[in-house]
């Protein structure tokens, strides 16, 4: 297959150097691919195309070559959807050729990471061994709830009775297992929360992500709402089922690491922990971003345009950002306070070039003395107490 580099590309090599605000240390690699488009979902997806399957890895290996140039070793890969393990087990193994060509896994860093999204009913012996032969280490598994009922009000496809066995059959093979639980379902009483998270504890999992519904503009489940058909979950039994959630997991020594992720010692997401830093990352396939050097790029969300014009030898991205220095600062400010422990100072002025006191409102002054917001000599976080508000917390700080 002939592999054209874009013309508006810079051919010199891309050295993987400090720092990680500027040199990617890790890279997503967006599958666009599902079964079924579920009512709450806005991501870039795509159903019925089993038959471009083939032809978007030709085309993912197209964009790779023209961007890169060259290998280009990484710490962590990422590979999210869509449904990445709705590949055939052949597919699975070409993909990881692919990354292993383009993308190598640095053997000598510390956080090596290999993730893969996934959902319950693709995870048969076949993909999952498949998985384990091109190397990856970390499923994180979109269960949702172990409850019919809330699978139903997510429009979720799989049933209740195949997330243990799934589990299982990765647990076997794969060092590292997270799954997703959502909250705040219509319906959903705080007592099926507690025993979707307890569930997950019995099952032997390492690591919780743990998110409200939320009603995105334009998805199926956004319009049942308008038209009186959905009724949201009340507020006090979401809140209640979060800060539940907190409690629960804390007490049996998890780690409450960011808003919505929870991990038993050394389980943390690595990959996602770039994010939460405002690190500098690759981002590969439809609808993925990329921050590199302070650049902010966007590919097609298009399936169609993405296969045209990889394949063509031209550009994906149809979205790009040279960020301000501060415009970085204050994304920064807002990323990093989604961790728990929240913004290291020195750390910040390193990576930003600005002092985090000079960005900082006055009117934060009143959200510190109601026990939201705290200051140490070393950081600026989000107190307990706050955390629930802490979307809210974030807006008014910028």
């Amino acid at each position: 297959m002939h592999l054209p580099a874009w013309p508006n590309r810079k051919s010199e090599k891309i050295v993987q150097v400090d720092p990680p605000w500027q040199t990617p240390r890790t890279a997503y690699v967006h599958i666009p691919f599902c079964a079924h488009h579920c009512g709450y979902c806005d991501f870039a997806v795509v159903t019925g195309q089993a038959h471009r399957q083939a032809l978007y890895l030709e085309a993912l290996e197209a964009e790779l070559s023209a961007s890169l140039r060259q290998p280009t070793p990484v710490a962590m890969r990422f590979l999210g959807g869509g449904t990445p393990t709705l590949l055939e087990p052949a597919q699975l193994l070409q993909l990881g050729q692919i990354l292993d060509r383009w993308l190598p896994l640095r053997p000598d860093h510390q956080s090596v990471e290999f993730s893969i999204e996934s959902t319950p009913d693709t995870l048969d012996a076949d993909r999952v061994a498949a998985l384990a032969d091109i190397g990856v280490t970390r499923v994180s598994m979109g269960v949702q709830s172990f409850h019919a009922a809330a699978l139903a009000a997510l429009d979720r496809r799989h049933d209740a009775a195949s997330i243990a066995p799934a589990i299982a059959r990765v647990q076997a093979r794969i060092p590292r297992l997270s799954i997703d639980l959502i909250y705040g379902i219509p319906g959903q009483s705080l007592a099926d929360w507690q025993t979707d998270v307890q569930t997950a504890l019995d099952l032997g999992v390492s690591h919780l992500s743990t998110y409200g519904l939320t009603y995105e503009k334009g998805t199926p489940l956004w319009k049942q709402r308008e038209r009186g058909q959905v009724q949201p979950l009340d507020e006090d039994t979401e809140l209640a089922q979060y800060e539940w959630a907190i409690d629960f997991l804390t007490a049996h020594g998890w780690d409450h690491y960011e808003m919505s992720n929870f991990a038993q010692p050394g389980q943390r997401c690595r990959h996602n922990e770039v994010y939460w830093a405002n690190h500098a990352y690759f981002g590969f396939g439809v609808g993925a971003a990329r921050y590199v050097a302070g650049k902010r790029e966007l590919n097609t969300r298009s399936l169609a345009d993405y296969l045209r014009k990889c394949l063509a030898g031209e550009s994906p991205t149809f979205q790009s950002e040279e960020l301000s220095p501060d415009e970085r600062a204050r994304e920064t400010l807002a990323v990093q306070l989604r961790r728990c422990e929240g913004i290291h100072r020195e750390s910040f002025h390193a990576q930003t070039g600005v002092p985090l006191d000079s960005l900082l409102p006055e009117s934060h002054q009143p959200l510190v003395d109601a026990g939201f917001l705290a200051h140490t000599p070393t950081h600026f976080a989000i107190t307990r107490q706050g955390r629930r508000l802490a979307d809210w917390l974030v807006e008014r700080l910028l």
